[in-house]
Order: structure tokens, then C-alpha cells, then sequence
């Protein structure tokens, strides 16, 4: 039988006594957020790309295909670099990239309606995102917090150390 993602997520989650651990473990804890805490600061980036790409997209259905500009010389995007001259023959239809490289043929209402989802679907994965960053950063914070005291506790004589 299989579980689901969440479930996983739930059973592989301890709660750990931080002053239990030595200072060597903290400071594997706290390299191992600090990695965490990167790899979701940069998923959240991405995110983040992708819903703006996906609000130009809208823009662009929204002003730049209407029947004023039927017609028109346009150019058209084959590579991140390499556009080519083309015209606007149909305004009422579109090219939608649907990921992974696949397009569509898509009415203009049809493709308005999927990057509306898609910039709302991305929205709430921010925001689920946004909250996943916050508790890891407490996480992180908490860490540091008992890593310092062992430190200043485990250097006799109260002197201070130095850090680079």
C-alpha cells in the first residue's frame, strides 16, 4: 500500500531535544537548514518567475491579440534569442505553452481562463511556500540560539570567541 506525500512527510519528522545535542550535531543541524532554507529560497524564486511569465502572458492576450491588430507584422519567439518576422493571421486563437515543451491551440477566452489558474494555482504554492520558509527559519534561528549558548557555556572563563 502506498502513502501519500503528506503522510511521509509525517512520519519522517522527530521532534529533537536541541540541548541534547552536542555541538558538533547543532552544527550539522544548522548546516543542513541552512541548505534547506537555499534550496526553498530558490524553488520560491522560481515560483515566483513563473507566475510573473504567466501574468505577461495574460498581458499579452489581453493587448497585444484583439482584431485592430489582425494583420500585423509581429516577431515570434523560437528560442530565448531567436525571433522570427511572422503575422497576426487569427485573433481569436492562440498558442499556449501547456509545459514541457507541448502547445496548444487555444481560444483567446480558453487561454485567459488557463493562465488565470495557472497564476492563482502558483499563487497559493507561494503562499504555502512562504510558510514552509518561515518555520524553517524559526527552526534555523532556535539552532543558532542553543548552538551559541553551548559555545559561550563550554568556553571556560567566560572569554569571548572569536568568529570569522
Amino acid at each position: 500500500m502506498a502513502s501519500s506525500p503528506k503522510e511521509g512527510q509525517q512520519q519522517q519528522q522527530q521532534t529533537v531535544e536541541l540541548s541534547s545535542l552536542s555541538v558538533q550535531q547543532l552544527s550539522s543541524v544548522k548546516k543542513q537548514l541552512d541548505e534547506e532554507l537555499e534550496h526553498l529560497t530558490n524553488s520560491f524564486a522560481k515560483l515566483r518567475a513563473a507566475q510573473t511569465k504567466f501574468r505577461e502572458c495574460l498581458k499579452s492576450i489581453g493587448q497585444g491579440v484583439s482584431a485592430a491588430v489582425e494583420g500585423r507584422q509581429i516577431l515570434v519567439p523560437l528560442t530565448t534569442s531567436l525571433y522570427v518576422p511572422g503575422t497576426i493571421a487569427d485573433t481569436e486563437k492562440v498558442i499556449v505553452d501547456v509545459g514541457t515543451g507541448f502547445y496548444v491551440e487555444k481560444s483567446t477566452k480558453d487561454a485567459t481562463t488557463f493562465y488565470d489558474a495557472k497564476v492563482e494555482e502558483l499563487g497559493a504554492n507561494l503562499k504555502d511556500l512562504e510558510s514552509i520558509v518561515q518555520g524553517k527559519s524559526g527552526n534555523l534561528r532556535a539552532v543558532e540560539d542553543v548552538l551559541r549558548q553551548k559555545v559561550i557555556n563550554s568556553n571556560p572563563g567566560g572569554e569571548k570567541v572569536a568568529s570569522s
